[in-house]
């Protein structure tokens, strides 16, 4: 059995590592981990954002196969649509009979490729389900409080077909949760005149990762329509049509 001195030890790269500092193999794994994550961020597939809201994002836009939250605001979920929308995409918006399409066109929407189902009720999950097999990205508000496992059976869909949910309102383990924390109306100077927009600062809350806010202007035409909600819009379905 061959012997192996102290000084053949000192030479060797298993005795070199043994020597040192635990510091310094510490601040290497650290190194090690920091890379993979860079080259994760560019091997991830997204959905593109408008440029304002880049920042927002490590990837640069919307993870394809995650979920996001949007804390009530529907112009902030039009938002997050409109870069997918803007550069050729169709999209999809479930459960908000109150969207505005010329809101909607005003912020970058494509409302030739929007398909709205205004009321899905009961039929929800199925709905969105169905517009993610064919949809880039899809909005949501939920009628009700969603449940772990019907989120986990979207959230498992969303992988599968390469698709991407907004949700208005809670929804469990999202990516991020994106809320609108300052708002500013803007058009009125000495009492007269009217509202042109206001500028918001959108703060996003990643489910690992620092916060980070965002400035951006909406108009106001960016407000939902009231009435005239569906207006211009070519694809409004029931939920029947879609969950058939």
């Amino acid at each position: 059995m061959p012997l192996t001195s102290a000084a053949d030890l000192g030479t060797r790269p298993e005795g070199v590592a043994a020597r040192l500092d635990q510091g310094l193999l510490d601040q290497v794994r650290a190194l090690q981990a920091r890379v993979r994550q860079i080259e994760d961020a560019h091997t991830v597939e997204t959905q593109p954002v408008l440029p304002p809201l880049e920042p927002l994002f490590s990837a640069r836009g919307l993870r394809v196969g995650s979920a996001y939250a949007v804390d009530g605001s529907t112009a902030l979920a039009m938002a997050l649509m409109a870069g997918a929308s803007a550069s050729g995409s169709w999209c999809g918006v479930v459960g908000v009979p109150e969207f505005g399409a010329e809101a909607a066109a005003a912020i970058g929407v494509a409302l030739d490729r929007t398909v709205l189902v205004p009321e899905p009720v009961e039929h929800w999950i199925a709905v969105t389900a169905a517009l993610v097999d064919v949809l880039p990205v899809v909005v949501l508000r939920a009628p009700d409080r969603v449940r772990e496992a019907d989120a986990a059976r979207l959230s498992a869909r969303l992988r599968q077909r390469g698709s991407t949910l907004v949700a208005l309102g809670a929804w469990p383990r999202c990516e991020a949760r994106l809320s609108i924390v300052d708002s500013r109306w803007e058009g009125i100077a000495d009492g007269r005149g009217h509202l042109s927009g206001r500028r918001v600062t959108i703060e996003i809350a990643p489910r690992s990762g620092r916060s980070r806010t965002t400035g951006l202007w909406l108009s106001d035409r960016v407000e939902p329509a009231g009435g005239q909600a569906l207006a211009g819009v070519g694809h409004a379905l029931d939920a029947e049509q879609v969950a058939s």
